[in-house]
């Protein structure tokens, strides 16, 4: 972002690659900096040796650039901010990437029980996960019930196409959990413009790949194990040509009095989820798709989650807090896609 959508997750690892074989014959590309408020990585492998390290760089600045002036809750011009700021309930145009990222929230909002929710921005500012800053004490209810009144996707929010109505003037949308993941996709995209056909874009844990990596194999990614003072390694997944994203509750949060609170709100009762799922990753056909999935699932929880999982065939591992360690289960197409 320019100061952008702002919510870095990463809860994944990079594995290191054997390169020496590849580079013999292909050039790898590889770039890193800052963007969306958090950090990214990319790998590319140019097969041709056509496109230039400027190249690729100039191309992935431009497609970050583009999202971050839709997208970006942090730039008070960007299109989302503009939206937010108007008070009118007229149905309002929207760009065709704005309006791609909406109708994709809508979906899976109506598919996660309501859990996935682009409208709980002011809840999240309310209990200090926001762009506000932190705190450490619980709002008062009357408060939450307050706040809560102009959220609530399906009832403030209208999406048809490229038309965008509030149902309530003061609803605002925080594409935090999805905006992430359409820039990771449009990074790639930029790089596949360029006749890059085997990349890893890496933004602050969401992923996406194509092809293989420069070793000739599926992209390896490994996912953290939940605890946010000595991060290691849980489980290590394939991937190619997908998406990836995980949702954790271990790095942001506060305790009060004993208790513990993290920035995953439970969309039906405005408050932190008190569930023992602490971490969801979800393979997807996209990074905005697996950004979006993995948010939810973690707001529902295994149980749930998994429900859905097997409903809707979605690519789910969970990892729960057990007794004295940490419990991991895989919805039946996370395991075929990892077999």
């Amino acid at each position: 972002m320019t100061q952008s959508i702002k919510f870095s997750r990463r809860t994944v690892l990079w594995l290191p690659l054997a390169l020496a074989a590849c580079q013999s014959r292909s050039r790898v590309i590889e770039l890193s900096g800052v963007t969306m408020g958090t950090t990214y990585k990319i790998t590319a492998v140019d097969h041709k040796n056509a496109v230039t390290e400027a190249q690729a760089q100039d191309a992935v600045n431009m497609a970050f650039a583009r999202v971050n002036t839709l997208m970006s809750n942090w730039d008070s011009g960007s299109e989302v901010s503009r939206l937010n700021a108007s008070n009118s309930t007229a149905p309002m145009t929207v760009s065709a990437e704005l309006a791609e990222v909406l109708n994709a929230a809508q979906d899976i909002n109506a598919l996660s029980d309501g859990q996935f929710d682009v409208t709980l921005g002011p809840l999240i500012d309310l209990w200090g996960f926001g762009a506000n800053g932190a705190t450490n004490a619980a709002p008062a209810e009357a408060e939450i019930t307050r706040i809560a009144a102009a959220t609530g996707q399906k009832n403030v929010l209208e999406i048809r196409g490229n038309q965008v109505a509030k149902r309530n003037a003061d609803a605002t949308v925080y594409l935090s959990a999805i905006g992430k993941g359409f820039g990771v996709d449009a990074a790639g995209k930029a790089l596949a413009a360029l006749g890059l056909q085997d990349y890893m874009v890496e933004v602050g844990g969401d992923i996406v790949t194509a092809g293989k990596n420069p070793d000739g194999m599926d992209w390896r990614i490994g996912v953290e194990t939940p605890l946010a003072a000595s991060p290691a390694l849980q489980q290590v997944v394939g991937l190619s040509n997908m998406g990836l994203a995980t949702s954790g509750d271990y790095r942001n949060y506060f305790e009060q009095d004993g208790k513990r609170f993290s920035h995953i709100l439970d969309a039906k009762t405005g408050r932190p989820v008190t569930h023992r799922t602490t971490s969801a990753t979800v393979l997807a056909e996209n990074a905005m798709l697996a950004d979006a999935w993995a948010t939810a699932m973690l707001v529902l929880g295994k149980d749930r989650g998994m429900e859905i999982a097997k409903e809707q065939n979605l690519a789910v591992l969970f990892i729960e807090r057990g007794t004295n360690d940490f419990v991991t289960t895989a919805s039946p197409r996370f395991d075929a896609l990892q077999a």
